[in-house]
C-alpha cells in the first residue's frame, strides 16, 4: 500500500501540533478545582451555647502587668458593637492579653530611656518576632494615650539592643529577671549572657524594622533612631550579607542535642548547602525549627519590604543616602532573585510560591502556619492580594497538597512540624480570613476559632483536628492579640454585619 507523502507529513505535524499545545495545557494551565462552598461551611459550624459560662478571663486589675487607657476605651467600644456574647467574650480575654500578662515596662530604664521587654507568656523570654508582633495591635491607638506610646517606644528600643547583642539571636532573656530562663546556654553555638535561645532567623530583624517603621509613621517620633538604631540596622545589613553566603556560609553556626530533627542542624551546624544566588539563607522558620533548604521565601520576601522601609528611615530621619541606597541594593537583589528561584510551575496550581530553595534547583512546597508565611504573604504587605501567583498559592497551602494541611471533625487549617501531624493553628486560620476577600469565607474562619479555644476564651498555639480539648500553650499571647487585632480590622472594614450574623 503507498503511503501519500504529503498526508503522512502532514498527519506528523499535526500530531505533534497536538502534544505541544497538551503539553502547554497542562504546565501552564492550573486545573480548575470546585468552588468551595464556604456559606454552608460557615453553617455547618455548631457554636457552644454556654453563656453561663462568659466570665472575663483577665486578671484582676491590681494584677495587670501593664494597663493602658485607650486599649481599655477600645474594648468597650468594640464590645458595645459585638452582639454574640461568645465572640464579645474572646475578643475581651484575647485583645489585651500582651499587655495583661507579658509586658515589663521600666520607666526609666536602660541608660534612663524607655525600656520594655515583651514574654511569650508561658515561656520568659523575649522574641524579637513575636514580641513585634504582640504589642503591633495596639500602635494605632498610640497617639490616644501616652503610656502606651511610651511602651512602645521602650519595646522598640529594646529590640534595638538585642539585635546589638547579637544579631543572629532570636530570643533574649529580661536582665531585669534576677532568675532568668537560661535553658539553652550548652547549645554548640557563641552562647553569651543576656541570650536565651540563638537561632539565627531572617523575620526576627523584618519585625523590628515593621513595628519601628509603624510607629513612625503613626507618631511622628523619631527619637527612637538614634545612635542604638544605626548600629543596629548596620548589624541588620551585614548579617543579610553574611547570609547570602556568597564567600562562603559565613560565621554562624547551630547544634543542639535534642530528640527533635528540627531544634539542631546538618553539616557540622551549617545546615544544607546553598548556591549563592542573591537570597538571604535563613537556618530556622519563624516556628523555630530549622530549615530543610535555608532560602526561606517567605521570609526573603519580608526581607525586601523591611529594607525598602529602613531605607526611608535612614533617608528621610537619619540623613544617610549611602546607607538608604545600600538597603534599596540589597533589596533589589533578593527581589530579583525571588522572581527567578521562588516560582515553582505546579501541575494543577499553576505557578505557585515554594517555601524554600536552595539555589541549586531543588524546591520544598509546603506552608508552614507561623508567620511569615506563603499564605500571610499579603497581611505583612509583602505582596499584593491579587497577586495571581499568590492566590494560587493561597489555594495550593490551603489543601491537601500541602502536607501540613490538616483537615478534620473541629476543623481545618495550616499546622506544621513544630508540633506535628493533625495540629492545626489558629494562627493559620486567622492569616486565611485577613487575607479573604470573600465574606463567607471570613465567617466561616471566624466561627471555626470560636468553636475551637476548649471553651477558655482564648487561643491555642495549636489544636487537634478532631478534638480541640486537646491543645498546646493555654497561654501565647501573640495569637490571642492577633485575634483581637483580626476583629477590629473586620470592624474598621464595616464588616460588623457579617460579625453580628454569627
Amino acid at each position: 500500500m503507498r503511503i501519500n507523502a504529503k498526508l503522512l507529513r502532514g498527519s506528523l505535524f499535526l500530531t505533534g501540533l497536538c502534544i505541544i499545545l497538551l503539553f502547554t495545557c497542562c504546565t501552564h494551565n492550573p486545573v480548575k478545582k470546585t468552588p468551595v462552598d464556604y456559606a454552608q461551611k460557615a453553617n455547618s459550624i455548631v457554636l457552644p451555647m454556654d453563656k453561663d459560662k462568659y466570665i472575663p478571663q483577665r486578671p484582676e486589675v491590681q494584677d495587670r502587668l501593664f494597663v493602658s487607657t485607650a486599649v481599655e476605651e477600645k474594648i468597650i467600644e468594640i464590645t458595645r458593637l459585638l452582639q454574640n456574647a461568645r465572640l464579645r467574650w474572646m475578643f475581651q480575654n484575647c485583645y489585651p492579653n500582651t499587655l495583661d500578662t507579658t509586658v515589663r515596662y521600666y520607666a526609666p530604664g536602660c541608660e534612663g530611656e524607655d525600656d520594655t521587654l515583651i514574654y511569650t507568656g508561658d515561656i520568659h523570654a523575649m522574641w524579637l518576632r513575636d514580641s513585634g508582633a504582640q504589642v503591633w495591635p495596639y500602635l494605632h491607638l498610640a497617639n490616644k494615650d501616652e503610656k502606651l506610646k511610651k511602651m512602645l517606644r521602650g519595646t522598640i528600643l529594646r529590640q534595638f539592643r538585642c539585635i546589638i547583642l547579637d544579631p543572629y539571636a532570636n530570643a533574649f532573656i529580661d536582665p531585669y529577671d534576677p532568675n532568668p530562663a537560661h535553658y539553652w546556654m550548652t547549645d554548640n553555638t557563641e552562647m553569651k549572657p543576656g541570650l536565651h535561645e540563638r537561632k539565627w532567623e531572617i523575620d526576627s530583624h523584618c519585625y523590628v524594622i515593621r513595628l519601628a517603621y509603624e510607629y513612625w509613621k503613626i507618631t511622628g517620633d523619631t527619637s527612637v533612631f538614634g545612635s542604638e538604631w544605626n548600629e543596629a540596622i548596620t548589624l541588620v545589613l551585614q548579617t543579610f550579607k553574611e547570609q547570602q553566603q556568597k564567600e562562603g556560609p559565613g560565621p554562624y553556626r547551630f547544634q543542639r542535642k535534642t530528640e527533635r530533627q528540627l531544634d539542631t542542624r546538618s553539616n557540622n551546624g551549617m545546615g544544607n548547602p546553598v548556591k549563592p544566588v542573591g537570597l538571604i539563607a535563613s537556618a530556622f522558620r519563624p516556628s523555630d525549627d530549622a530549615t530543610t533548604f535555608q532560602f526561606l521565601i517567605p521570609s526573603n520576601f519580608f526581607a525586601v519590604t523591611s529594607l525598602r522601609k529602613a531605607s526611608e528611615i535612614l533617608q528621610q530621619v537619619n540623613n544617610n543616602p549611602a546607607q538608604a541606597k545600600e538597603c534599596v541594593e540589597l533589596a533589589n537583589e533578593v527581589e530579583q532573585a525571588l522572581q527567578k528561584y521562588a516560582i515553582h510551575q505546579h501541575p494543577e496550581y499553576g505557578k505557585i510560591y515554594a517555601f524554600e530553595v536552595d539555589g541549586f534547583g531543588n524546591q520544598l512546597l509546603m506552608d508552614d502556619a507561623n508567620v511569615p508565611s506563603l499564605l500571610a504573604l499579603p497581611y505583612l504587605g509583602d505582596v499584593k492580594l491579587n497577586d495571581p501567583i499568590y492566590q494560587n498559592t493561597r489555594n495550593f497551602v490551603w489543601s491537601e497538597d500541602n502536607p501540613y494541611f490538616f483537615s478534620g471533625k473541629a476543623g481545618e487549617g495550616i499546622g506544621g512540624p513544630h508540633i506535628g501531624y493533625d495540629m492545626i493553628w489558629p494562627m493559620s486560620i486567622m492569616m486565611k480570613a485577613f487575607t479573604s476577600q470573600d465574606d463567607d469565607e471570613i465567617k466561616f474562619c471566624i466561627k471555626m476559632l470560636m468553636a475551637t479555644d476548649a471553651g477558655t476564651g482564648f487561643m491555642h498555639e495549636s489544636f487537634h483536628k478532631d478534638n480541640p480539648d486537646n491543645y498546646t500553650r493555654s497561654w501565647f499571647a501573640w495569637q490571642n492579640t492577633l485575634f483581637g487585632e483580626l476583629i477590629i480590622k473586620l470592624i474598621d472594614e464595616g464588616k460588623i454585619d457579617l460579625l453580628n450574623s454569627i
